[in-house]
C-alpha cells in the first residue's frame, strides 16, 4: 500500500491559528493478533499522525498497538537487524508452546552448559553441575539474567537427537519452523541464545512478543523483577539461586511488563518491550541502541501522549547482577 502523507488543518483553533500534524514514517500494517494454536498473520498500516514523532537513538524501531497491532512508530521497521539475547523470547516460546508441557519436570544441569558460557563470554543464571532445576526455573534463568546455560538446558531438552549437539540443532529448526508459523518471513535463529547470526526486524519482534505474552507463564517471567528459588544439588543439599531482570525499564517507566534485553557487538544493545495504562497495551522494540531505555521511554509517552520519559529514573541492579 503506498503509504498517503496527511496534513490536517484545523480551521476552528481558538485565535485562528493553523495547527499542522506531522506524519509519520509509513509502514506496511493491519496486524490480527496472533494466538498460540494458529500463525499470525499480518500488515502495517499507518497510524494517522497525532503528535510529533519522537527522535530516537535506535537504528531500527517499532512501536504498535497491542489490542490492533496497528503500527504507531517505526524506524527502518523492516530492516533486518541482529537481536543478540531477544532471541530467547523464541526459544522460551518453542517450550510453552509444546503440546502438554510439564513445567514442573526436572532438568540435571550438565557441564556443558556451564562450559558453553565460558567458551562464548556469554551472560549466565551460574547453574550449578548436577542440580535439578525446573522447566519453570529454567525459563526464569534463562529470560531474567538471561542465562546462556538456562537456554541451552532447555534446548537440550526440548530438542531431539542422541547427542547435545543433535538436540540443540534440532531446537533450533522448531525456533525457525515457529517463526515460519508465525508468519515471521525475515526472522531466522542459528543459536538457542542469540549469540549467533540470529536476525530479525523491528517489526516481526514485535510480533513475536506479542505471541509469547499470551502464554500466563511467560507474562507472569518477563514482569518479575527478581527471582528467587531453590533445587536439589548434586550433593544431596538445596541450592539457593536468586536472579535479577536485566531489562532496567521494569520498574522505571511506570506500567512497563516486560520484555527482554539483548546485547551484542554486532546487535548493538536491544530491547523488546511492553507496556499497559489503563486498558490500553503498547509493544515495541529498539535495536541496536546506544539509549535503548530513553529511547523505549519516549516511544512509550509517543504511544500513551504521556511526557514520562524526560523524569524517568532507572532501576538500579544489584552489583553482582548480570548485564545483557
Amino acid at each position: 500500500m503506498t503509504a498517503r502523507v496527511l496534513t490536517t488543518r484545523a480551521a476552528a483553533v481558538a485565535g485562528g491559528a493553523l495547527l499542522a500534524l506531522s506524519p509519520l514514517t509509513a509502514q506496511a500494517a493491519q496486524v490480527t493478533p496472533p494466538t498460540q494454536n494458529a500463525p499470525s498473520t499480518h500488515t502495517f498500516q499507518t497510524p494517522r499522525p497525532t503528535q510529533t514523532a519522537p527522535v530516537i537513538a535506535a537504528k531500527g524501531a517499532s512501536l504498535v498497538d497491542g489490542a490492533t497491532g496497528t503500527s504507531l512508530f517505526g524506524k527502518e521497521a523492516d530492516t533486518v537487524r541482529p537481536i543478540a539475547s531477544t532471541a530467547k523470547i523464541m526459544a522460551a516460546s518453542v517450550v510453552l508452546d509444546t503440546k502438554g508441557v510439564d513445567l514442573d519436570r526436572k532438568v540435571p544441569v550438565k557441564q556443558e552448559y556451564r562450559d558453553f558460557v565460558t567458551q562464548h563470554g556469554s551472560s549466565t543464571a551460574d547453574l550449578q553441575t548436577g542440580d535439578k532445576l525446573t522447566v519453570r526455573q529454567l525459563l526464569y534463568a534463562a529470560l531474567l539474567p538471561s542465562g546462556a546455560d538456562a537456554a541451552y538446558a532447555l534446548a537440550d531438552t526440548f530438542g531431539t537427537g542422541s547427542t547435545n549437539d543433535e538436540r540443540t540443532a534440532s531446537f533450533i529448526a522448531q525456533m525457525n519452523r515457529k517463526a515460519g508459523e508465525l508468519g515471521l518471513s525475515h526472522t531466522k535463529f542459528d543459536s538457542f541464545d542469540g549469540a549467533g547470526t540470529d536476525a530479525s526486524t523491528p517489526n516481526e519482534l514485535v510480533e513475536l512478543a506479542r505471541h509469547a505474552m499470551q502464554n500466563d507463564t511467560f507474562r507472569t517471567v518477563v514482569k518479575t523483577k527478581q527471582y528467587k528459588g531453590e533445587a536439589p544439588a548434586a550433593n544431596g543439599r538445596t541450592r539457593y539461586y536468586t536472579w535479577n531482570n536485566t531489562n532496567q525499564l521494569l520498574g522505571s517507566y511506570d506500567g512497563v511488563i516486560g520484555i527482554k534485553t539483548g546485547t551484542t557487538t554486532p546487535a548493538g544493545d536491544c530491547l523488546v518491550f511492553a507496556a499497559t495504562r489503563g486498558d490500553k497495551t503498547l509493544y515495541g522494540t529498539v535495536l541496536n541502541s546506544k539509549d535503548r531505555y530513553g529511547d523505549a521511554a519516549k516511544l512509550l509517552d509517543h504511544g500513551f501522549g504521556t511526557t514520562k520519559a524526560k523524569t524517568m529514573k532507572l532501576r538500579a541492579l544489584p552489583a553482582n547482577a548480570q548485564r545483557d
